[in-house]
């Protein structure tokens, strides 16, 4: 027998292994598990009994044999514990539960105007997180793992946001430790492009080792990297902050200052955009409310964004170039078709321009998609082991003291 590989570890991974089959594959009965992972049915009975005494699962029901009586078939335990994604923007918050088996709950909003006047990170996160649950009828102290998703930087090493511009109240160091002290339970905090580049991956539209560069344009721009299904962070969760690489000033013709890529495509030089062009009512609110761009501010904005994407494809050569964010969204396959071809025009690369295929909350969904594996993992852990701690008293009493 191999160093390590004891009867009780052989129990505890043909545990963890049943209650993956059952997370991934729906319902199994004791013969279904003993097939699904060549076991005899003497050892399934016996782990059926354990995850059940573990509150692990529970009977679903009955399937019906060709011959003999109808067999129970158990399944996974939505309850035991779930996760809250949380998007924190410049116009509010929303949040949403997830389940272990990947069911999402009605997302709760709150606009930045309904929000407390005495903000922080602990309290915006707390009151997202009661408002989901409420949302959902779950209840707090099932509450395990919360994923924030966050307009900024997150550098993990040092717990420490590059910036709170958008976040009225909040801190920028020791944010993470700060949301954990209050709800008592697993958190981690993303850049929100990141996050939305986790569920643009979730769609199925990117080969397994494809390499994705997701472009978003709001306010400012921002770019994510996807390489294989990994998300490069960089050494100090700053890579992809492209925002601030300087442009040519010939760029904007007329402007004599130093200018970097989000003076020429953010919100402000898109407002001043569309009045050249003679779209004064254009402005980046009604962008946001979902206007689409008129194809004569598209043509002006194109060779723009061909200055973000070039230095991406120097570097990276991706496979797909990514549009997402409001900015994407409302230019649609014109603009970035009018972007490929002025890429084109000017180098010698000729890239994949998409679209994101995630469109509403894309930041919120990648939120989700990572706590939908923090669970299986969570889940996994506890079939592996038997008298768990169970801090659900704890987490409920963090959560109903901030007010």
């Amino acid at each position: 027998m191999a160093a390590g590989r004891t009867p009780s570890w052989l129990g505890d991974e043909n545990a963890a292994h049943a209650l993956a089959s059952m997370i991934d594959d729906g319902p199994l009965s004791r013969n279904g598990i003993a097939g699904r992972i060549n076991l005899s049915k003497q050892t399934a009975a016996q782990i059926v009994a354990r995850l059940e005494e573990s509150g692990l699962i529970a009977p679903a029901g009955e399937e019906t044999a060709a011959r003999g009586p109808a067999a129970t078939v158990y399944a996974v335990r939505e309850d035991v514990t779930y996760g809250v994604g949380v998007n924190v923007d410049q116009h509010g918050v929303q949040s949403s539960v997830i389940d272990v088996t990947g069911r999402r709950h009605t997302v709760a909003r709150e606009s930045a105007a309904g929000l407390t006047s005495e903000r922080s990170a602990a309290k915006d996160v707390a009151h997202a997180v009661l408002r989901a649950c409420k949302s959902a009828g779950v209840d707090l102290a099932r509450v395990g793992h919360v994923c924030i998703g966050v307009p900024s930087s997150v550098d993990p090493r040092a717990d420490e946001l590059s910036s709170v511009e958008g976040l009225p109240g909040w801190s920028r160091r020791h944010v993470r430790q700060q949301i954990e002290d209050a709800l008592g339970c697993r958190v981690r905090i993303d850049n929100d492009v990141n996050l939305a580049a986790v569920a643009e991956r979730s769609t199925g539209a990117y080969g397994e080792n494809a390499t994705t560069a997701l472009i978003w344009t709001g306010y400012g721009i921002g770019l994510a990297l996807d390489i294989a299904g990994k998300i490069v962070q960089g050494s100090s969760g700053g890579a992809g902050e492209i925002g601030h690489l300087p442009v040519a000033r010939r760029v904007v013709p007329g402007v004599e200052d130093d200018l970097d890529i989000e003076d020429v495509v953010g919100a402000a030089a898109l407002e001043a955009l569309a009045k050249e062009i003679g779209e004064p009512d254009l402005t980046f609110d009604r962008i946001l409310a979902g206007e689409p761009l008129p194809t004569r501010l598209m043509e002006a904005l194109a060779p723009r964004l061909a200055y973000a994407v070039i230095p991406v494809l120097g570097v990276i050569d991706p496979d797909f170039v990514v549009f997402g964010g409001p900015v994407g969204r409302a230019g649609g396959e014109a603009l970035a078709e009018m972007t490929r071809v002025a890429i084109r025009n000017r180098t010698r690369w000729d890239p994949n321009v998409s679209v994101a295929r995630v469109s509403e909350d894309p930041v919120l969904a990648g939120a989700l998609e990572l706590l939908r594996k923090d669970l299986r993992e969570d889940y996994l852990a506890r079939a592996r082991r038997s008298g768990a701690t169970n801090e659900a008293e704890e987490i409920e009493r963090s959560l109903r003291a901030i007010r």
